[in-house]
């Protein structure tokens, strides 16, 4: 990195962040006096996670975000350390935020995340509640010291939400609770009743019309080349039983293929996710420019064939439209490419090049292989397996004639979609390194380049 860059007040083009500071999960996803909000783990502080408070930006239209005050500050009863994750909806011309309340009390067993409750008429100001989820509400057996992110939802005319639960004796779970009013809380079930192979479950999202669940595992063990990443994602696919609380899973597989996903949350009122774009245990080259963390674009989902079916929702100004044969070159550092061939033999693509430095993604064996070892700044993380000491993530390729590749780059990050799947990364080139270079042998291919504004 050169050393006048180090000075540069640079962000994202598009991708939400915290302008300063630390941000994590993306939370309280909800469309609310017609548009879209979004909120997020938020320490404006530092560079690295603090006392949590909650983010917010609005949108018109899923591309373009408009940066408000922040909507929740730690420091009430039940919360006195934090923020933490949680949910919103909309009841009777209402926002409602259902979030985790966090007291240290001097750490291990003695910490204590329980839920509370907010509300607002505006959207942009909000009254809080308190707790209302408290420890009395958690049934024997479950710890209160790990108990958090709540994700509500409506069925008919009850409100439901399932928070993350560990075992006393055992490991991650999910649990849901019910609620005719959102102040009174009475517990239903365990959602998937055994321990989780991760230590402990977080932010799940269940999106009742899909009969869809969304969460992530801390310290999930490898399972082949899926879940390399130390803190995983995954989805399940299946009914939930709701006078039992039990759910019964259909499928299940990985949301995400790539180095830096966690915390998918779905908008209440539209069937679009975000994630964060980034990863526990993991340096932050960003941090020299004054934030650290961001989210994904947003996506939308949906179940095909049992399969879980994501594309980007984003788009931007066209300008550069060709037909490829054998090569092409170009240059960007941002924007969104789409490259459409039928008879797809080999593809490599390498964006952000400059000299010996660039991103990778290739066609192999029928698979995609992302390789970011030559990017530029090293991402150091807990991960000891063979692919990420190299820097690959692999994901499965379509066996549709036609493939339908879609890249959309920014200035730290990668991430790719195809045939409904998805992989996400963090890269830190050189701000200048904009070379595009793409080689593909196919029997038809178009690349198009848009830009963002």
């Amino acid at each position: 990195m050169k050393k006048e860059e180090k000075s540069v007040a640079v962000r994202p083009n598009f991708h939400i962040t915290g302008e300063q500071g630390w941000i994590n999960d993306p939370n309280g996803l909800v469309v609310f006096q017609g548009r879209y909000h979004a909120f997020f783990q938020y320490y404006p502080h530092d560079v690295h996670w603090g006392p949590m408070h909650w983010g917010h930006v609005v949108s018109d239209d899923l591309v373009h975000w408009e940066r408000l005050p922040i909507a929740l500050y730690p420091g009430g009863k039940g919360e006195e350390n934090g923020c933490f994750s949680g949910s919103a909806i909309v009841w009777q011309d209402k926002l409602y935020l259902l979030y985790t309340g966090f007291t240290e009390n001097g750490g291990g067993e003695e910490i204590r995340q329980l839920q509370c409750l907010a509300s607002s008429d505006d959207g942009i100001h909000f009254v809080k509640h308190g707790v209302v989820i408290g420890e009395e509400d958690l049934p024997e057996g479950y710890c209160p010291w790990d108990f958090r992110d709540p994700k509500i939802w409506r069925k008919e005319d009850t409100f439901y939400c399932v928070v993350a639960a560990k075992a006393r004796e055992g490991r991650g779970r999910i649990i849901l609770f019910k609620s005719q009013d959102l102040f009174k809380w009475e517990f239903v079930g365990d959602l998937l009743g055994t321990d989780s192979p991760g230590i402990m479950i977080e932010c799940p999202d269940y999106c009742d019309e899909k009969e869809l669940l969304f969460y992530c595992e801390q310290f999930q063990p490898n399972e082949g080349n899926l879940h390399l990443n130390v803190h995983t994602n995954r989805f399940c696919l299946g009914k939930l039983e709701y006078e039992s609380g039990k759910m019964q899973v259909e499928k299940s597989g990985i949301i995400d293929y790539g180095f830096d996903f966690y915390a998918p949350q779905s908008f209440a009122g539209a069937d679009v996710m975000i994630g964060w774009l980034n990863m526990w245990d993991r340096n932050v080259p960003a941090e020299k420019y004054g934030f650290a963390g961001m989210l994904t674009v947003p996506r939308r989902f949906s179940v095909r064939d049992g399969e879980l079916h994501q594309t980007p929702v984003i788009s931007g100004e066209q300008v550069v439209k060709t037909q490829v044969s054998g090569g092409l070159q170009d240059n960007a550092t941002s924007g969104v490419l789409r490259i459409e061939a039928t008879g797809l033999k080999n593809l490599t693509l390498r964006l952000r090049k400059k000299g010996d430095e660039y991103t990778q993604l290739s066609l192999q064996e029928g698979q995609w292989v992302f390789d970011r070892s030559k990017s530029g700044e090293e991402i150091v993380g807990a991960e000891k397996d063979a692919d990420s000491l190299a820097g690959i993530r692999r994901m499965p390729k379509s066996t549709e004639e036609k493939t339908l590749l879609t890249v959309v780059m920014d200035t730290f990050s990668v991430e790719i979609f195809e045939g409904g799947k998805a992989l996400s990364a963090t890269v830190y080139p050189d701000l200048d390194a904009d070379g595009i270079e793409l080689s593909v042998e196919a029997d038809d291919c178009v690349y198009v380049r848009e830009e963002i504004k």
